[in-house]
């Protein structure tokens, strides 16, 4: 410790790499290794769901959309009754439990019968618990380190779930051979049981760290009602303009990845060089991420914060969508599929995830998931059903483009406005804790 009482950063490998005391490296160890098993498993069987999903082009896909809002307008005041109710220390772990045995569950429904009812089951199983553990993920870690920590962390957790996203569809092309979807399944319910142990590791470690800054609100329970995170949506206004944000930037994915669908269906491709598209895809998308991630996201957020991971995204989305709007080519598509995806990724998500380090407890509990999942799906389903109306009134893939140009530069006027939000929250802490500081213990 200094004489200021902050931590002394050491020097070296570690501390060039992460930043991180030793103290910090035993958490950042485990949240590495916690959200790379936890993307493992979800990326090991993301393939065959898009397979499955595109199989008839963009047109199943409102439907799945449709589906997964409706599971997430239904599971999320049962979460927030959770949540308000149970301490951290039984509710996470609760989760992932669920998680894994509903995955040991369909491995043996599939590993019987993989009838159509089952694939589309499966589907939106994987869609909704994917959404869910990302949230709570994510929820856990903005309570457990301060924002100066989440600056210099995030981006380094972040790659370890990168790492995670391109050896899950490598080792599902690897088995697929060998291994059937039944096993798949157990390979990837296996992952989230490291997430398990990942997570029992990081309780006591947050504990420790709460005591040690003098505040023991970590086990405590959150309280409010089961619907108070959309309540506090439209109460805050940095909490609304995350909304706005993740819509935006979910209704421009949503696009390319209808048309993506679109492109794949008139290309006239079988189930398995289907997989294998989105297998590259996925894995020309999430090198992309790892390498930005390690080399640019955390020098970026360390040196300039959270401005130019939102910006630079909605920049590009802008540029890729009037370049498609002027030229669609497959080719074409695939490359602005990677470099958005990319940069959500890469850089939009860390900078989201360090903006929650600013709010409360209950807000990155409750709030945080119902944006996470009722507003992305949300997003998904009004954007999936606009662009199929778009194309039954004679919209081709190059016009729908261009009209959302308009909401990638509604993303960018949106993202400016976080900037200025999160700055005035952090001036208005720092207040704070100069004030504090002065009068002193009572």
């Amino acid at each position: 410790m200094t004489a200021t009482g902050e931590p002394k950063h050491e020097t070296g490998w570690h501390a060039l790499i992460a930043g991180a005391d030793r103290r910090e490296r035993v958490a950042l160890a485990w949240s590495f290794v916690f959200f790379f098993s936890q993307l493992f498993g979800y990326y090991i069987l993301r393939s065959v769901r898009e397979a499955l999903i595109s199989a008839d082009g963009a047109r199943m896909i409102p439907t799945v959309f449709t589906s997964v809002f409706v599971c997430m307008l239904l599971l999320t005041p049962l979460y927030g009754a959770l949540v308000a109710r149970v301490a951290r220390r039984h509710f996470m772990p609760a989760i992932y439990a669920f998680v894994i045995a509903m995955l040991v569950l369909f491995a043996l429904l599939v590993g019987r019968d993989m009838s159509p009812h089952i694939a589309i089951g499966f589907s939106i199983f994987l869609s909704v618990i994917n959404l869910f553990t990302d949230a709570v993920f994510w929820s856990f870690m903005a309570d457990i380190f301060v924002n100066q920590q989440a600056r210099r962390f995030y981006a380094v957790i972040a790659a370890g779930g990168t790492m995670g996203a391109i050896l899950g569809p490598v080792a599902s092309l690897a088995l697929v051979r060998h291994v059937e979807a039944s096993g798949l399944m157990l390979v990837s319910a296996a992952f989230y049981g490291v997430c398990l142990l990942c997570l029992m590791r990081l309780i006591p470690w947050a504990r420790r760290q709460e005591r040690l800054e003098g505040r023991e609100d970590g086990d405590r329970l959150i309280g409010g009602s089961i619907i108070g995170g959309a309540k506090m949506v439209f109460r805050s206004p940095i909490l609304f303009a995350l909304v706005l944000h993740l819509f935006c930037g979910v209704s421009i994915g949503v696009l390319l990845y209808s048309s993506q669908a679109d492109t794949v269906r008139a290309l006239g491709l079988d189930y398995a060089a289907r997989n294998q598209y989105y297998a590259t895809i996925d894995l020309t998308m999430n090198v992309v991420v790892l390498l930005a991630q390690l080399l640019v996201t955390r020098v970026l957020l360390r040196r300039y914060g959270v401005g130019p991971l939102l910006v630079l995204p909605a920049v590009a989305a802008a540029i890729g969508l009037g370049s498609l709007a002027l030229a669609h080519g497959a080719l074409l598509l695939a490359a602005i599929q990677v470099g958005t995806r990319g940069l959500s990724f890469a850089f939009v998500k860390p900078a989201r995830e360090t903006l929650f380090t600013l709010v409360d407890r209950e807000a990155r509990y409750k709030a945080k998931n119902f944006i996470d999942t009722v507003v992305y799906r949300g997003g998904d389903m009004l954007s999936s059903w606009a662009y199929i109306g778009l194309g039954a009134i004679g919209f081709g893939i190059a016009a729908r483009a261009g009209l959302w140009v308009i909401i990638a530069l509604i993303w960018l006027a949106v993202a400016i406005w976080l900037i200025r939000l999160q700055a005035r929250l952090r001036d208005a802490r720092q207040i704070d804790a100069d004030d504090a500081s002065k009068t002193g213990p009572a």
